[in-house]
């Protein structure tokens, strides 16, 4: 499907945040689903982006890091230009008639797709974020609009915690009640948040990222292991319960 770009911003050097025009796609759009991405120029695979937030029921905001040829290519769309986009893909966030408290755990660009599901899920949630330093932070003020709390961990102390994000979340299991916990974010930080939920008897919930071909589920280039079965991240997944995920290393 063409969507038009109707906002771009550059928050970080190499960081992109793009609005596109796609109501056909927004209205169907969950927390935790992906969009891919044909990025243009010499880059003819596409690329899978999460969906960052759905704004007034007719666009879709996505947020993005320039990591190689495809995503340095489609930095360089603009306002009014279409793209061409798939979406949207995957299993998101099971949210569905859920009434309890929750955290939401994101360590660095992980941290996008879990505003849209801050917004539907409400203020009893509170937000775990984790960053190399106060450089890196993005989307505090946005996450604490739709959300009771927002806590910060930073590498080298230079906001908030100084630490990992996984130690704000021990503290808040051991001192406050949680029912569920979602979390994106770099490999080893979903890990360990998986393992603090499971010793405190919380189900958890992890949006897994693998480089992706097809993005459909057809190439299996994405495959991993859930539940002693090989699924595919872009059609099973993204997001699987974490106790079922097999973490390698």
């Amino acid at each position: 499907m063409n969507c038009v770009i109707t906002e771009k911003n550059r928050l970080k050097e190499n960081i992109f945040d793009f609005t596109v025009k796609c109501p056909e796609m927004a209205v169907k759009t969950k927390p935790g689903q992906f969009l891919h991405i044909l990025c243009g120029g010499s880059a003819y695979l596409r690329r899978p982006i999460s969906v960052c937030e759905v704004k007034n029921g007719e666009e879709i905001r996505f947020i993005f890091q320039v990591r190689g040829k495809g995503t340095e290519e489609l930095s360089k769309s603009e306002v009014g230009e279409s793209l061409d986009i798939l979406g949207p893909l995957g299993s998101g966030f099971k949210i569905d008639n859920f009434d309890g408290i929750t955290a939401l755990v994101g360590g660095g660009i992980g941290i996008f797709p879990l505003l849209e599901l801050a917004k539907r899920l409400g203020k009893r949630t509170v937000v775990m974020l984790g960053f190399r330093s106060a450089d890196d932070v993005l989307l505090i003020d946005e996450f604490k609009k739709y959300s009771d709390r927002v806590l910060v961990a930073t590498d080298d102390g230079s906001l908030g915690h100084s630490g990992l994000v996984t130690d704000l979340l021990k503290t808040e299991a051991e001192e406050n009640r949680i029912d569920t916990v979602y979390t994106c974010g770099p490999t080893p930080m979903m890990k360990a948040v998986s393992a603090v939920a499971a010793a405190a008897d919380i189900p958890a919930q992890v949006s897994l990222e693998e480089r992706m071909g097809c993005g459909i589920g057809a190439c299996v280039t994405c495959a991993c292991t859930v539940g002693g079965k090989r699924k595919r991240v872009c059609k099973d997944g993204p997001v699987f319960n974490a106790s079922e995920v097999e973490w390698n290393g």
